[in-house]
């Protein structure tokens, strides 16, 4: 019950934060499992923030292994569905639990579970491609080995911003796919399924040069109609001015700390959506001293001035 609350929240906020999610296929968001999202990786947790909140039924995630060292954490993670997976870089001494998570989303798949993993690896803030590494195929190939039924699904997700509040998301999905003809060996099993989802995912992720501004617009230009932007400017104005408050020392925390990280974006955006119940309360809590009805109205005005924000401020790309 509480983790549902949670995602109604966070599916509520991520359409605050974002000024449009346009989704190519939105039924597939109705998928049952037993399925593997295999999706590319530019905006750290984010990525799995959006989809996790997307998909009616339950997503099991795959993160980065370091953040689940600290006991308090790993708990809180894990209740919320995710699993670590540990690179060389964060010791090799950790690389042995990976077969523990692979192991536990196997089981998941026996029980019709869906399970997101980032195919790069490592998050980069860009849009293009990168090799994808071996974990996706080896997940799916082992599942197949012991005769599950196993859907992948590739996931394309591409931003308008990497910095910007009220960006563009576009997240487009490929064609489900069971297993590739079988080879003779596992390894070549695995090199046909990375060819297939390699091919999909060319196809679902935008591909722009750093710096081609032309080339972001062609794909994100989207212009707020005239009567929009006249029916929501005043709104718009009020949300600025009511939650700069709370925006500038978030931009402030996250600047200090991660301005040169990929992080970035996920800090700030994760940071504004914990915080901001609080900055209800405390809001409407100051409004009862002055009127009990207007105190009640805020909580539903401020989220539609932040809303109205989104909307029509951040039109340029």
């Amino acid at each position: 019950m509480l983790f549902r609350l949670i995602k109604s929240y966070a599916r509520l906020a991520i359409r605050l934060y974002c000024r449009n999610i346009i989704i190519n296929k939105p039924a597939y968001l109705q998928l049952k499992g037993p399925l593997l999202l295999a999706a590319n990786h530019p905006n750290s947790f984010l990525d799995g923030i959006i989809l996790t909140t997307l998909f009616e039924d339950r997503v099991h995630s795959l993160a980065r292994g370091d953040v689940f060292r600290n006991p308090k954490a790993n708990r809180f993670l894990r209740w919320l569905g995710l699993f670590p997976v540990y690179r060389n870089t964060e010791g090799a001494e950790y690389l042995g639990h990976n077969y523990t998570t692979f192991a536990a989303c196997i089981e998941g798949f026996k029980d019709n579970s869906i399970v997101l993993i980032f195919s790069e690896g490592r998050c980069e803030n860009e849009w293009h491609l990168r090799p994808l590494r071996k974990g996706t195929a080896r997940l799916a190939n082992s599942a197949w080995e012991e005769g599950i039924p196993l859907t992948v699904l590739p996931v394309g997700i591409n931003y308008s911003s990497f910095k910007k509040f009220g960006k563009d998301i576009h997240l487009h999905f490929g064609e489900p796919f069971q297993r590739p003809e079988e080879e003779e060996n596992f390894g070549k099993n695995m090199l046909a399924f990375n060819e297939e989802l390699n091919k999909q995912l060319q196809t679902l992720v935008y591909e722009i040069p750093p710096g081609d501004k032309a080339k972001l617009h062609s794909y994100f230009h989207a212009p707020v109609p005239a009567w929009k932007k006249l029916l929501l400017f005043l709104p718009a104005v009020a949300g600025w001015i009511l939650h700069l408050p709370l925006f500038l020392p978030v931009k402030a925390y996250t600047d200090r700390r991660f301005s040169k990280s990929g992080h970035y974006d996920s800090v700030i955006s994760t940071g504004m959506m914990v915080l901001y119940p609080l900055y209800i309360l405390l809001f409407c809590g100051l409004l009862l001293f002055i009127n009990p009805w207007l105190a009640l109205a805020a909580i539903f005005i401020l989220p539609f001035t932040a809303w109205s924000y989104a909307q029509t401020m951040f039109t340029k790309i």
